[in-house]
This record gives C-alpha cells, sequence and structure tokens, in this order.
C-alpha cells in the first residue's frame, strides 16, 4: 500500500538536530562554491571582492540533493549499508562536493582542500572557475560514477552498477526535469531484469521540485493519482514525502527511507532464503520540495524560492548591486555557520558524525572507483575456438557464429562479472552459442513457448540501444566486464551516451586515484554491406566516424576481415582497460583467409602486406590494393585475382587493416604508424585504392598528413542502398571488384592505353551481374562461387 509519510516522526529530537544541522552546513558549502572566492566563514562582513567575478553553478536542485545526501547517510550508519549514489541532476555538482568535504573523503583524496578554513576557501574559489574543477558531479568528484550533465542515464547506471552487486544499495536521486527523457522513463523497466537473490538494490528517488530551466516540470504537474499510477504500473511502491516545512519534511524523509530499506531488505532476505526470484514490487521514494528551498525567496520583487529563477544563480548582480549583497550575506548567515564549523573551520563533531567511517561513506566506496575492485577474467584459449584454413578463402566460415562459441565459455568462467548486452540482436548477430551457457536475464511473465530466458541469465537483452548502453555503463564503472552487441547502423542511437563515456574516460586518465576500467567493448554486426535483405535505413556504417572524434587515448576501431582475426581482436579487447573498443564483425558465411597463427600476428601489426596475394615482391608496386573490413577485403581480393590474370606483369601490393587507428601518425594516435613504416607499405608515390567499411572520407582525415596522400583513392559506402543483393549493394556504391580493377587502370599510368580492352571488360562485367541479379533475384555465379586460387598468383 502506498503511503504519504509526512505525519510519521521516527527522529528524536537530537537526531532531528544533527540531520537538519548537517543539511546547513551542506547548503552554506553548496552557496559557497557558487559565489565566494575569500572569506569562507564570514569572519568579516562580506564585500564585493570577496565574490567570484563570474558566478556559474546550479542552486535549485541542490538543497535538495543535500537533504538526501544527509539522510542516506544516517541509514548507512544506522543499518551498515553498502551503498553509493548516482545523481541524476548532474548540475548539483557543488551540492556533491560539498557533502564528500564534509565526510572528509575529499580532502583525503585532495589533500590541498584541507577541512580547515584554508581548506574551505580553496573549495569554493576552484568550483567553476579556471584551473579548478567543472559544475557538474564529474569524475573527479570522489562517489561519482555518472556526470549527470547530460540527463536521461541516471537510473540505467544505478541498475548498471547493481547487477551482480548482491551486497549494494544504489540510491539513485531522478530529477523531474530528466524523468520527461525518453531513456529515463524506459529505465524504470530495469527492475525486470534486477533478480534479489544474485544483485543489488537500486531505491530510486524522484525528487519533484516543479520545474526545469524555464518551464515546469511535466511530472509535477500531473495529478498526483497519475503520477503514483505511473510508478505502480512500472512494479514499483511509491513513498511520498512533500512539504516546505523543515522539520516535517525530516521526519516524513527519515520515516520514507526506513520504510523503503525494511522493503528492500525483506525483498532480498526472501529471494535468498527461498531461491524464488519473481520480480518484487521495489521501494521508489517520491520527495516534493521547494525548487531553491532555504534561498532567497524574492529578489528585485520576483519570486524565487520554488520557481524557475531558482534553478542556477538566484543573486547574480552581488559584484554591481549592493541589495543582492546584502541578501547574499543573509543567506549565508541565515545557515549559523558559526554553529557549523569550528574555530579552524572544520565542521563541528556533531555534523562529522552523522557520516559513516571508511568505506562505507559514499564517497569512499570502492565500488565509484571500479578500478580498484576489478578482477581480471578467466579467458580460454580462444586459439582453440577458431577455423582451420587449408588455404586462403578456405573454408567459408560464420565470424559471429565462431565468436559465440568461445564467448559462451567466456560466460561460463565468469558467472559474476560478465555480462553481453544486446537490444533483441544476441541471435540475430548469430552469437546465440552463448545460450548453450546462460539465458536472457528476464523476472516478468515467462511462457511455456519462451526460449532461453531465465532470472540468472548473464546475457541481457531489451530492445532499447539507451538502457543497454546505461546498464554496460554502469557495470563497467562499479568494476566488472561486458560487450554490447548491435546491428551497426542502431548503435547511433547511443552516439551522445558514447561521448559521455568516452569524455569520463579521457578525464580519469589524468585523476591520480582513479584506477582503470575495463573497456567498454562494442561488436557491431549486421553492418552496412550485409544489410541487403533490411534496405537502405539498415545501412550506415557512420559509428566509427563518431568514435574516431574522440581522444585518440581512449578509442580504438577493428575491423577483422575474417573469424580467427575476430577471436583474436575480442579477445585483446577483453583483455583491454580504460579504452572504447569498436569491433565491427561479419556474421554471413564469409571467406576464412589467415590460419589462427597468421592471424594473431596479423592482429599484432594491426596492418600488413598479404604476400600470398601480391606480386610485388622483391620490387617496387605498380599499384597497392588496401582494404579494411570483411566485404572490402574481398572485393580486394577478388580484384587483385582479376589482375593477376588479365595483367600478369603487373606489380600489385595487397595491404589489409584491421586497426584503424595504425593509419594516423604515431603523433596523432598511439597506434599510429610512424611515417617512415607507413611509406614502406604505401609508398610514396604510387597510386593506392582503398576499399574500406565505411565511408571514404575516413580515411581521407587519417591519412592527410601522409607523404602519398595525394594518391590515396577510397572506395566506401556512399549513400547508396536498398533492397537487394549483396553484390549488386557493393556495386552501388562502386566498392564491387569490377569497379576496383577499373579504378587500377585509371590510376597506373602505364596501364591507361594498354589497358583499354580490359577496363571495358570490367564496366561489361558490372552491367552483366547487374543484369543477372534484376532478371533471377540472385548473384551471378561468377560471383557466389568465386574464391581465391592462389595459382593466380604464382603462375598468372
Amino acid at each position: 500500500m502506498d503511503t504519504t509519510l509526512e505525519a510519521a516522526a521516527p527522529l528524536t529530537g537530537s537526531e532531528l538536530a544533527r540531520l537538519d544541522a548537517y543539511w546547513r552546513a551542506a547548503n552554506y558549502l553548496t552557496v559557497g562554491q557558487i559565489y565566494l572566492m575569500t572569506n569562507p566563514l564570514l569572519r568579516e562582513p562580506l564585500r564585493r571582492e570577496h565574490i567570484k567575478p563570474r558566478l556559474l553553478g546550479h542552486w535549485g536542485t541542490s538543497p535538495g540533493l543535500n537533504l538526501l545526501y544527509a539522510h542516506l547517510n544516517r541509514a548507512i550508519g544506522m543499518r551498515d549499508l553498502n551503498a553509493i549514489l548516482v545523481t541524476g541532476p548532474g548540475h548539483g555538482g557543488p551540492a556533491i562536493v560539498a557533502n564528500t568535504w564534509l565526510e572528509g573523503t575529499y580532502s583525503e583524496l585532495y589533500p590541498s582542500v584541507s577541512r580547515d578554513e584554508a581548506g574551505m576557501a580553496r573549495l569554493f574559489r576552484q568550483f567553476s572557475f579556471p584551473g579548478g574543477i567543472p559544475s557538474h558531479v564529474a569524475a573527479e568528484v570522489p562517489g561519482s560514477i555518472h556526470e549527470g550533465g547530460e540527463l536521461g542515464y541516471s537510473l540505467m547506471h544505478a541498475y548498471g552498477a547493481a547487477f551482480d552487486n548482491p551486497d549494494l544499495l544504489v540510491a539513485c536521486v531522478i530529477g523531474d526535469g530528466e524523468a520527461e527523457t525518453g531513456p529515463l522513463q524506459g529505465s524504470w523497466l530495469s527492475n525486470v531484469f534486477n533478480n534479489p537473490a544474485r544483485d543489488g538494490a537500486v531505491l530510486p528517488i524522484l525528487h519533484l521540485n516543479g520545474y526545469k530551466i524555464a518551464n515546469p516540470a511535466v511530472l509535477d504537474r500531473i495529478p498526483r493519482e497519475d503520477l503514483l499510477a505511473i510508478l505502480r504500473g512500472y512494479g514499483y511502491r511509491p513513498y511520498v514525502v512533500e512539504g516546505d516545512q523543515a522539520e516535517a519534511v525530516h521526519q516524513g524523509l527519515a520515516a520514507a527511507f526506513d520504510r523503503a530499506l525494511d522493503d528492500i531488505a525483506a525483498i532480498q532476505r526472501h529471494a535468498r532464503t527461498t531461491g524464488e526470484a519473481v520480480r518484487p514490487r521495489w521501494p521508489v521514494i517520491v520527495m516534493r520540495t521547494p525548487k531553491g528551498w532555504t534561498g532567497p525567496k524574492r529578489v528585485d520583487g520576483r519570486q524565487v524560492e520554488g520557481t524557475f529563477h531558482a534553478h542556477q544563480v538566484p543573486l547574480d548582480g552581488v559584484r554591481r548591486n549592493d541589495e543582492h549583497l546584502r541578501q547574499l550575506e543573509q543567506w549565508l548567515r541565515s545557515y549559523r555557520p558559526e554553529e557549523l564549523f569550528d574555530a579552524t573551520g572544520a565542521p563541528v563533531e556533531e555534523i562529522a558524525a552523522l557520516a559513516p567511517r571508511g568505506d562505507r561513506r559514499m564517497s569512499a566506496n570502492p565500488h565509484a572507483n571500479g578500478g580498484t575492485v576489478l578482477r581480471d577474467l578467466v579467458l580460454p584459449d580462444y586459439r582453440t575456438y577458431g577455423v582451420e584454413v587449408t588455404r586462403p578463402g578456405d573454408p567459408r566460415s560464420e565470424a559471429t557464429r565462431m565468436l559465440g562459441g568461445w564467448l559462451r565459455d567466456v560466460i561460463r568462467a565468469n558467472p559474476d562479472r560478465f555480462r553481453l548486452f544486446g537490444p533483441d540482436e544476441v541471435a540475430s548477430n548469430r552469437l546465440d552459442p552463448v545460450f548453450e551457457a546462460t539465458d536472457r536475464r528476464f523476472l516478468a511473465e515467462r511462457r511455456e513457448n519462451d526460449e532461453h530466458l531465465g532470472v540468472d541469465g548473464q546475457i541481457v537483452e531489451v530492445l532499447s540501444e539507451h538502457l543497454c548502453e546505461g546498464w554496460l555503463e554502469g557495470y563497467l564503472l562499479t568494476g566488472r566486464h561486458g560487450i554490447f552487441t548491435s546491428y551497426e547502423a542502431f548503435i547511433h542511437v547511443v552516439d551522445s551516451m558514447v561521448n559521455q563515456h568516452a569524455k569520463w574516460l579521457k578525464v580519469t586518465r589524468g585523476i591520480p586515484w582513479r584506477r582503470p576500467i575495463a573497456s567498454l567493448n562494442y561488436l557491431l554486426s549486421s553492418h552496412v554491406w550485409r544489410q541487403d535483405h533490411n534496405g537502405f535505413s539498415h545501412q550506415d556504417p557512420g559509428f566509427i566516424d563518431h568514435v574516431v572524434n574522440k581522444r585518440a587515448e581512449v578509442v580504438r576501431v577493428y575491423l577483422p576481415p575474417d573469424t580467427n582475426t575476430l577471436l583474436s581482436t575480442m579477445d585483446h579487447c577483453l583483455r583491454s582497460r580504460h579504452y572504447i573498443n569498436v569491433v565491427i564483425a561479419g556474421k554471413q558465411p564469409a571467406p576464412s583467409w589467415l590460419t589462427m597463427d597468421e592471424a594473431i600476428l596479423h592482429c599484432r601489426r594491426g596492418l600488413g602486406i598479404w604476400e600470398w596475394a601480391s606480386t610485388d615482391e622483391g620490387a617496387a608496386p605498380d599499384v597497392v590494393l588496401a582494404c579494411a573490413g570483411n566485404v572490402p577485403t574481398m572485393e580486394t581480393l577478388a580484384a587483385a585475382d582479376l589482375l593477376h590474370r588479365h595483367l600478369p606483369g603487373l606489380k600489385v601490393r595487397v595491404v589489409n587493416v584491421v586497426d584503424l587507428m595504425r593509419l594516423q601518425p604515431d603523433s596523432e594516435h598511439p597506434h599510429g604508424l610512424l611515417d617512415t613504416q607507413f611509406d614502406t607499405v604505401f609508398t610514396t608515390d604510387r597510386p593506392v585504392i582503398f576499399a574500406f567499411h565505411g565511408y571514404p572520407s575516413l580515411i581521407h582525415r587519417l591519412t592527410y598528413r601522409r607523404t602519398n596522400h595525394k594518391n590515396i583513392h577510397v572506395r566506401g559506402y556512399k549513400e547508396e542502398g536498398t533492397t537487394t543483393t549483396p553484390f549488386d549493394m557493393v556495386m552501388l556504391n562502386d566498392l564491387d571488384r569490377y569497379h576496383l580493377v577499373i579504378d587500377v587502370i585509371d590510376r597506373v599510368p602505364a596501364l591507361r592505353t594498354r589497358a583499354a580492352h580490359l577496363r571495358q571488360a570490367m564496366v561489361d562485367a558490372r552491367q552483366r551481374c547487374r543484369d543477372h541479379t534484376r532478371r533471377y533475384g540472385e548473384d551471378a555465379p561468377e560471383i557466389t562461387d568465386w574464391r581465391w586460387d592462389p595459382e593466380s598468383v604464382t603462375n598468372p
């Protein structure tokens, strides 16, 4: 039964006074960070020179965050909870920083910001100040796993943190503006995938303060019963706390936490003692308090507290307006700082005692610094899962299906620290061998004809790329490992989320106390060149371009051309730390080019000359045929085969690229080749015909500084596609073998006249193949039956 708890009174008088004092101290520190450069304890009357010249920060959500932090500390102390806090309203950065300083963690990690008056002055000055710290709950903030500057992802991060963390409580504050976003709306259903027997608990706290930047918050304006019906419909039991009188709200919030935590303990106790893992009705707290509570009520005759005017800086003219300066001093002194901090500037014992000790502090919890609890995966020897290549191109195999066999055993060996996330595409991407080891996690109703659904599954599938991304991020940030598999075209849904994670990785590389976490691994299949059956809407390789824009030290892009290189690549990715790895692989039957030993060596190189496909041994090539991606590799080798047969004197060098970042100079990316190495492979003056998986412009971006860039001609996807055959798809984009041969003839000066007959034959072959598809609905036998013939190289 849902309960409004404002009439409850579980706090004694001394407990209430301690909580209120802590809240006032946190509010004081929050306001000080927004406004003050000096005079942190108001030892003298406030003057304009004490004020920052640029006033930045968000006050409106901060008093609510401070209130919740204080009450969570009370609960942690009473129950010895292992808890972290995810702060959805990330703009409330000064509030969370204030609490980490009150707890002592901030000063432990940043000794110059000590718990005294001098440290308080540094705390205030650094906030949103050049050379200081950001205004959000950023990576620099102890205890944070969620930056929150971009709204919508708090609850999914919280659930990701709780998966396979049975002793962890993740409190998640959801701002009422954030609650309007699509990703957050989808996040409520995360409880369908949270098993109370083996996962931790998430306690969502919906904070309604009525307004966003300049508009009312929708959930605050709909009828109360509608809001509660929404939460009940998502499977939660809401507890409501509301008011603008501090004592009543303190009592109500303490009662709400007591009831919610009792519920969680009962749910977990039942599941763990009976073995019954059914979807319970988890608690959620709804707290409605005024925006900017305890701040200025009116400024310049206009109401501020309880309106959107309190969102950022309520008094923005303090350095030029005497009345604003007076109001600011009155506001700061209303918290009675002389009662909160001792003569040295440290929090008084009454306040310090409310904070938990050691790792029980939310700001010091090891799970919020996931690298400290990260354990290596137990990885089976991937070399035993490959295909036996008898000669280049044989046998044909489904790369991702073979990878699925290896991942099956990765899952078996790591039941508590590895998960595979995907939007209903694990089987479609041919990874279904994993279901021999585990099920899809699902705690809602299961029916007789369902397949591979179970309460303990390590596969988490939901038709939301946002949720898959957010869950995996939360899982990684708290010290575990995983893979996100998706159709290539639709991974763009999380473009903005990968931006934020890349920024987190970049920043944390420079924070000494942050330990590296497991890499964020994307496995993209059902890619652009084999979406011929789904059509134009499913054809987009541009995620590579998006990722390459990020900082070089955190991004890696791999295009393994066959099964064995995919296995070697994924083993490397799962062993790596603190990267974003994008791996693009085919799922359809395709040639296997390299033996396992060859594949390992090739992947270590990142790119290399395939001698067995080249005819330039001992001499400079006439042309370089380069390729990246499984389909471009096949078309390149087929083009090389044609050239070997029809132009036997032509010296052809075939180069395959697995690690795309090898194309950049070493000054731009850690994997980049030295110019001398690049020139050795790609020459300084010979034409390079590059068949690329994605948009051609990316190769030009990566190589524009290279000596031979003017001679690099790239074929790739150029936004031509439809529902058609696989070979017609590459022809539509001029990536086919015949067009690659034409490119060679057009760009090797010696061939422009003497190969005219072959050029015409290639044009005719393209037309013949197109006519065949239009007549028969399938590719011509000369395409489907083509196999690499080693004798075309040795005996052209």
